[in-house]
């Protein structure tokens, strides 16, 4: 798996604290079959990280990794709130790809109502920066204008779903939204979104397996992922269509995994 949404630089923002801390996380992403780890820390009013700042914490944990015999890399990148980025110069945004790709992990606000989100976010796509999404089943605009995540979509934007949305970590509207994703056929990757190896832990491959998103794990984990950091061509869908599955064998499973 190549995870292109993950907090594991440390002492950075809401994920680990400590390098210490990042290395655990690190080797719980390693186990849960993660090879490669998109370090996107939070680019946000409150959390006001750059680019320099990201690159030197990648390069130091990779070297910690080393050490360590971990076997996973961490590659830049970052989660760039809607809202900053109106406040981040020209020169900087680069910087804060994914990768070596032209991809920019946006985070759309959590507010119900957003004005002139699309706007907004097609603007920038006109300057030059393709538009990945953070977590877009976890917007509540979207909720309210579904057709605007499909407009988007249509006009090049990528989705990019947390895997807990699947299993109700984050309520049961986000979950049904991000199931309505997945059969309308606009979820373009899976990624853990991890902040910790307790309440936001690595991998995906369990959560994918249990809505029957199995059969297109590859697609969602490695091949998308795989162009976006590179900046290839992002590779067609596989045909697929999801299956319905039955609401509580998805909350059994669930509450089995909590109790582990």
């Amino acid at each position: 798996m190549i995870d292109l949404h993950c907090h594991v630089l440390p002492g950075i923002d809401d994920g680990p604290e400590t390098i210490e801390e990042s290395l655990v996380l690190a080797r719980a992403a390693a186990a849960a079959g993660t090879r490669v780890i998109v370090a996107t820390p939070h680019v946000s009013w409150h959390y006001r990280n750059d680019a320099d700042t990201i690159a030197r914490l990648v390069e130091e944990l990779n070297a910690r990794l080393v050490e360590q015999e971990i076997a996973l890399e961490i590659q830049a990148g970052a989660e760039i709130a809607m809202t900053r980025l109106v406040d981040i110069g020209a020169a900087e945004l680069p910087r804060l790809r994914l990768g070596a790709g032209p991809w920019l992990l946006v985070e759309p606000p959590f507010a119900p109502s957003v004005k002139g989100l699309d706007v907004i976010l097609l603007d920038l796509q006109r300057r030059g920066h393709r538009i990945v999404l953070a977590h877009p089943e976890r917007c509540q605009a979207f909720h309210r204008d579904p057709e605007m995540l499909q407009s988007l979509v249509r006009a090049g934007v990528l989705t990019s779903i947390t895997a807990g949305s699947f299993v109700g970590r984050f309520g049961s509207a986000v979950n049904r939204f991000a199931l309505s994703m997945a059969r309308e056929g606009i979820i373009h990757n899976v990624a853990s979104d991890a902040h910790d190896i307790v309440r936001r832990p690595p991998g995906a491959t369990e959560e994918l397996r249990a809505v029957g998103l199995e059969p297109l794990a590859d697609w969602l984990t490695e091949e998308v992922p795989a162009a976006i950091l590179s900046g290839a061509e992002i590779p067609p869908r596989p045909a697929f269509e999801l299956p319905r599955v039955e609401p509580e064998r998805r909350a059994r499973w669930w509450q089995r995994r909590r109790r582990r």
